[in-house]
């Protein structure tokens, strides 16, 4: 039996029931903000006055059975994007979303596989699923001569080429872009470029070590929820894009070939909505209001079941996600109730995201799309974390790069804890969640993590695990690690300086860009 069953009394249907017949609609007006006093007696600062209990209730609610997950685009993903608003309505937070709302509307699509199709020149046929996937594009069946123009990312790469009407192939990725996620995002510069062209198609040919074949065509042969279309996305751009196997260079033969023939279906999509959750807390001086410090959390999972994509039983297949990243969609509230009580000199945006999980869609979504200028949000404070396996430190990944060392050292000392630079180095960690996505665009962007060093046994039995549930969390040390966030963004918040990229770092170019620097 479903622990579901069991503890559906827990929250109480009732309760449950309303929050599920008012998941987030972006038509409807929020209701009147409310309006948080302090008393003038406490000299307790609001990050001292944050109770141990108050964040047990939030993440008992947010990693819940009854949420089935936080899966981006399901029920109770929604359902959490709700609870989230209305903490932000309790708290006094200016909703920053669209039509006067605490939602920022992210457009998703949900796209299953090719199921057919070969490419095929001379006598050699490819076929779809094994030799070869599709990334994107309409069905097609054309014949046509093939162009090979290198990576294919500038028009220097295309110089003397004609490609009207014709394949390009182009070694995948690009000289400075390796990981996956790179790969994937180096699409859609492609495709521009190519469409600009007047190719027919893209065929990449893939041979990067790092990542096997064998992961790229398990990825492309199953079901996957991208950025819409309209956004850039894999799936529905109507330029035709296919990775080829080329690992052993046996697919040279596609370079300048007089007659390269695809014949394939396209990746049937649906639409799917969902939503970041988007709230301000204006700052008191005149003459840094106008500028933000950004503080982020993503607060979907992994789902229920086979969606999970790990080990799970009969009795237990609900992935709560307590660690990730339940706590850190804690540590945002617990910011936003100690900055709105007292804020600081400089605005605060707090933007819970959605789409981590499945490839930092809300994260991306809001750097295309950001509700404040970029070049006026000075930080981005991220927490995200695959769990603890040290309750005396925090651990930031970033720390030594960003700016705010000094800020974020002092605040944690202030709540009796340690702090550990850049854990588990090996991991590139920096590179794999939400932050990226604003460091990509110049915002200083270090991402707060629960206490760990490596990867070992202890951290990685609740990683993605069902049993990753608010029953297995030390509530005393959730308190000390969101009081250490929030205490954190108000230093930052209400520094003389900018906080700015360490001379020399990756980031660091497009931080000058940024900010004219």
């Amino acid at each position: 039996m479903s622990r579901l069953i069991h503890r559906l009394p827990h929250y109480g249907a009732a309760a449950l029931a309303l929050l599920a017949t008012q998941t987030p609609s972006l038509a409807q007006k929020p209701a009147k903000r409310a309006t948080v006093a302090v008393s003038p007696s406490s000299t307790a600062s609001p990050e001292e006055k944050l109770t141990k209990s108050e964040l047990e209730n939030h993440l008992r609610f947010i990693a819940s059975d009854e949420l089935q997950g936080r899966r981006t685009g399901s029920p109770g993903n929604m359902i959490a994007a709700r609870y989230l608003a209305e903490q932000f309505r309790m708290l006094g937070l200016k909703p920053a979303g669209d039509n006067d709302s605490y939602y920022q509307r992210v457009d998703l699509q949900f796209s299953k596989p090719v199921t057919s199709g070969i490419i095929r020149v001379g006598s050699d046929t490819l076929n779809v699923g094994k030799q070869f996937v599709v990334t994107g594009g309409t069905a097609t069946a054309k014949t046509a001569p093939s162009v090979y123009v290198g990576y294919g990312l500038t028009d220097e790469d295309y110089a003397n080429k004609d490609v009207k009407g014709k394949w390009v192939i182009t070694q995948v990725g690009g000289p400075d872009v390796k990981s996956p996620r790179e790969l994937l995002g180096s699409i859609t510069t492609k495709d521009k470029l190519a469409t600009e062209k007047g190719a027919l198609g893209i065929i990449e040919l893939y041979a990067t070590p790092a990542t096997p074949w064998t992961f790229i065509s398990r990825y492309f042969n199953n079901e996957q929820l991208a950025l819409s279309a309209a956004e850039g996305s894999l799936g529905q751009a109507s330029l035709f894009h296919a990775w080829v196997d080329n690992g052993k260079g046996q697919a040279v033969k596609l370079k300048d070939n007089a007659a390269v023939t695809v014949q394939t279906t396209a990746r049937a999509v649906n639409p799917v909505q969902a939503v970041n959750v988007v709230g301000i807390i204006e700052g008191t001086d005149p003459a840094l209001k106008n500028e933000y410090v950004l503080l982020t959390a993503h607060f979907d999972h992994i789902g229920v079941g086979k969606q999970g994509g790990a080990p799970y039983t009969a009795a237990d297949s609900i992935f709560n996600g307590a660690r990730d990243n339940g706590m850190g969609t804690v540590g945002l509230l617990a910011a936003a109730k100690a900055l709105a009580q007292q804020p600081p000199k400089r605005s605060v945006l707090i933007v819970a995201l959605t789409g981590e999980e499945v490839g930092l869609l809300g994260s991306r979504y809001y750097a295309e799309h950001p509700l404040v200028p970029l070049k006026q949000t000075i930080f981005d404070f991220n927490i995200d974390g695959a769990g603890y396996n040290d309750t005396s430190i925090i651990s930031v990944i970033g720390l030594e790069r960003t700016g705010a060392k000094a800020e974020i050292e002092q605040a944690a000392r202030d709540f009796g804890l340690g702090v550990f630079a850049e854990p588990a180095p090996e991991q590139g960690l920096f590179d794999r969640s939400d932050n990226v996505s604003l460091a990509a665009k110049g915002v200083p962007a270090p991402t707060l993590s629960e206490g760990f060093k490596t990867f070992d046994e202890e951290l990685m039995k609740n990683y993605h695990s069902v049993t990753d549930s608010p029953d297995t969390i030390d509530y005393d040390y959730l308190l000390r690690f969101c009081q250490t966030y929030a205490r954190a963004a108000r230093l930052i918040a209400n520094r003389a300086t900018r906080p700015f990229w360490m001379a020399g770092d990756k980031y660091e170019a497009a931080g000058k860009a940024l900010y004219g620097r």
